[in-house]
């Protein structure tokens, strides 16, 4: 099947040219029919990569298989994950596609900006992915703080009806019409090296238990409000690999108090 999957896909998509396609990731999606249309729309703008989260009605889905039609070998290699954390462990670019938070400080990239962003992580071969939430309620907070920027449609206000494989059809004909524009300025200059959302996601839970222990979180009931700010500044940063090492270390030393009431040289 794999060498099957690759001659299919290799006479659509020409991986040399395009360095690392997005991996368009499904949030506890919830029709198998919804999947397999959604693979249909990546596959037709070259995008090959499906990661699902905890679908609704468990996988493999029968029902995914019709709606896929040609675009099967990318339902087949579909990865499920458990969690939205663990879907995105790997990458280091991470979009949002949901309605602006007000409560979140997280920017919002254009349409016009997202096709020439996403294309300058792919040439440099940096690992992205864009988030779709399940059909019925869209994401969660806690999956939208995972993100580095929210793309939001400019869809009439007074009709918000995209079903969700519409939605990956969007995203997708972004990603294929920006072929050879140039990357917004913000992407621009030379791209570090970004670390992992997983090593991020560590980091963040790491300082997270070590303000747990120091009675940060009060009252309990906004300890998700509270660490979901603290969160949403650190992902937009984008730090470094060596950067996340270095804020563990900074972490780890002020919860164990070294060089406390030492005699430091000045």
């Amino acid at each position: 099947m794999g060498k099957t999957f690759k001659d299919q896909l290799g006479r659509i998509v020409n991986t040399a040219e395009e360095g690392t396609p997005p991996a368009v990731i499904l949030v506890n999606p919830q029709l198998g029919e919804n999947i397999g249309a959604a693979c249909r729309a990546m596959l037709n703008f070259g995008l090959t990569e499906l990661r699902l989260v905890a679908p609704r009605d468990g996988w493999p889905n029968p029902a995914a298989d019709a709606m896929a039609a040609g675009a099967l070998p990318v339902l087949q290699q579909a990865k499920v994950y458990a969690t939205t954390a663990e879907a995105v462990a790997d990458l280091k670019f991470v979009l949002a596609a949901t309605a602006r938070r007000r409560e979140m400080e997280i920017p919002v990239i254009g349409t016009q900006d997202v096709g020439p962003a996403v294309r300058a992580y792919a040439k440099e071969n940096t690992r992205t992915g864009i988030l779709f939430g399940p059909e019925k309620a869209g994401l969660k907070n806690a999956d939208v703080v995972l993100a580095d920027a929210i793309l939001t449609y400019p869809i009439n206000p007074a009709f918000q009806s995209l079903n969700l494989a519409q939605a990956v059809n969007v995203f997708a004909y972004m990603w294929a019409s920006a072929e050879g524009a140039p990357p917004p300025e913000l992407f621009q200059k030379d791209i570090s090296e970004i670390a992992t959302r997983e090593d991020l996601i560590r980091m963040l839970e790491h300082l997270e238990d070590e303000l747990t222990a120091a009675g940060f979180f009060f009252p309990r009931e906004k300890r998700a409000l509270m660490s979901q700010n603290i969160r949403a500044p650190f992902t937009r940063a984008k730090l470094t690999a060596q950067e996340v090492q270095t804020m563990r270390g900074i972490i780890k030393a002020l919860s164990k108090g070294r060089g406390r009431g030492q005699n430091l040289p000045e």
